[in-house]
């Protein structure tokens, strides 16, 4: 009673209290309550608590049905040992069988070691049923306190991983054993704090300020999830009109290249009421991805944002953008992508970080995909960036592009060069004769129109008719469906 009243006086919830804000009033339904560890070493048959350090069972969010567990920092360190562990297994088997998500709500310090080798046993156990129920159901993971060791692993294997800000920490060795091993000092918060893994990391997709803004925003992450892989995202009834035009972004979009803009005052322009809802929102701002509706259906959308680095793709946002075209994939959420890319960011760095293998899991997880996909190309889309955001060759639906928009392997200025250098060297007026070139460059192969001619764009359209537009294709799309593919295991993405 003394560590449930510290942790309250602390601004925390309990863990039974956690599982009674996210879920709708009296459904919660426990299971394995009386269990309790087997352990008889190291004092530990004096340390049985019913439960074992953490509630498992199921309930509804909005009516719908979903399986939980909550672990319990106050007993045993929330660790996890094997009776622990087979409550989590139980739960997360029961999910995939009964095609419901899962929340996870993870407070522990990890294995339990006095309980030896049987910790394997409850700890990998959960390894193994996240695996086998990702693609298959929705796994948020909640960090609410400690997630250390183990439980960051199975906080990694779930769809979307929920950091609270103040007292969560999320690593796989701690400040202690870093130091002792390789000398270095650093804090639990600059280690595994909400900031650094929401920044620099990209483990942790959103943020929370406490633990009931934490489970607010899993409300409202699921409220854009199926149920499982074998269901469509919920719908729901808007009374914003899908013919609405948008006149705005053609102030938003400055037509000069060199200017910069937020890409998510375009999302939220053409969305539904203008929700938009964030994903990975401070990690790779180069590039935003995250879920809304349009026509009352769930979209995801992945955006260049010329704000940050010129809109230029990256390792991260290479890696950011294919692990949510994936999940939107697994779930039957369509995909939108709205492009204004100069290309894939040059030099050594990038280039010896794997920039190559990174941007080809764009390029698999593009294809893999069999969602619909519809691409607007608002501003520019050049060299390998082509493929990375959306042509029809990556098995796009529907490209659209804006009048003024550009699309070609180089620019003008690089093309004119290499195209025309015996004549620039010879030229009386080299500069008159190369801005001569460059303009009719620009004109005859930079244009949406001469893309267009060759059906590589389906059609140009006014940036005030994107929404009307967009909505329709998805709704032509609905009930895509694609010819059978060739037998595989499965396929060998770019890791």
């Amino acid at each position: 009673v003394e560590r449930l009243q510290k942790q309250r006086d602390m601004g925390r919830l309990t863990a039974r209290e956690r599982i009674d804000y996210i879920l709708d009033p009296n459904s919660f339904v426990e299971l394995n309550m009386l269990s309790e560890h087997q352990c008889h070493d190291f004092g530990m048959d004096k340390k049985k608590f019913l439960g074992d350090g953490v509630i498992t069972g199921h309930g509804t969010i909005r009516g719908r049905r979903a399986f939980i567990y909550s672990e319990d920092e106050t007993v045993l360190g929330g660790s996890v040992g094997k009776t622990h562990g087979a409550k989590i297994h139980y739960i997360l088997r029961l999910a995939r069988e009964t095609r419901v998500p899962v929340i996870c709500l993870n407070a522990s310090g990890g294995a339990r070691i006095q309980e030896g080798m049987d910790n394997v046993f409850g700890m990998t156990g959960i390894f193994y049923q996240n695996t086998l129920n990702s693609g298959v159901v929705p796994q948020i993971s909640a960090v609410m306190g400690a997630c250390t060791g183990g439980n960051a692993y199975s906080s990694a294997l779930c769809d979307f991983v929920v950091q609270v800000k103040k007292g969560s920490y999320i690593f796989i060795t701690g400040p202690a054993v870093i130091k002792e091993v390789t000398g270095e000092e650093v804090s639990f918060e600059e280690l595994g704090g909400a900031k650094a893994h929401s920044t620099v990391s990209g483990v942790v997709h959103l943020t929370a300020d406490d633990d009931r803004g934490c489970l607010d925003l899993i409300r409202h992450l699921l409220d854009f999830l199926p149920q499982s892989n074998q269901d469509k995202p919920p719908g729901r009834p808007s009374t914003d009109p899908v013919d609405r035009e948008v006149p705005e972004l053609t102030d938003i979009v400055a037509i000069k290249m060199s200017k910069t803009y937020d890409v998510r005052k375009i999302i939220r322009a053409i969305v539904d009421d203008g929700d938009f809802f964030e994903i990975h929102r401070a990690f790779a701002r180069n590039l935003v991805v995250g879920f809304a509706r349009l026509g009352g259906r769930v979209a995801g959308f992945v955006a260049n944002n010329p704000q940050f680095l010129g809109g230029c793709l990256d390792i991260n946002s290479a890696d950011k953008a294919a692990r949510f075209i994936r999940t939107c994939d697994a779930f039957n959420i369509p995909l939108v992508s709205l492009v204004d890319v100069p290309g894939f960011m040059p030099g050594v760095r990038q280039e010896h970080g794997g920039i190559i293998r990174h941007g080809a899991k764009m390029l698999y997880a593009w294809t893999e995909a069999s969602v619909a996909k519809i691409a607007v190309i608002t501003r520019k889309m050049y060299g390998g960036a082509i493929p990375a955001m959306g042509v029809h060759e990556m098995g796009f639906d529907q490209v659209y592009a804006w009048p003024s928009a550009e699309m070609q392997m180089v620019g003008a200025e690089p093309a004119v060069r290499i195209l025309y250098r015996r004549e620039l060297d010879s030229a009386a007026d080299k500069q008159a004769f190369f801005d001569d070139k460059v303009r009719e460059y620009q004109d005859t192969y930079l244009t949406p129109y001469h893309s267009s001619s060759r059906s590589i764009v389906d059609a140009v359209i006014q940036p005030k008719d994107t929404r009307r537009l967009v909505i329709s294709a998805l709704r032509m799309l609905e009930n895509k469906t694609e010819p059978a593919r060739a037998f595989k295991k499965h396929g060998n993405i770019p890791l």
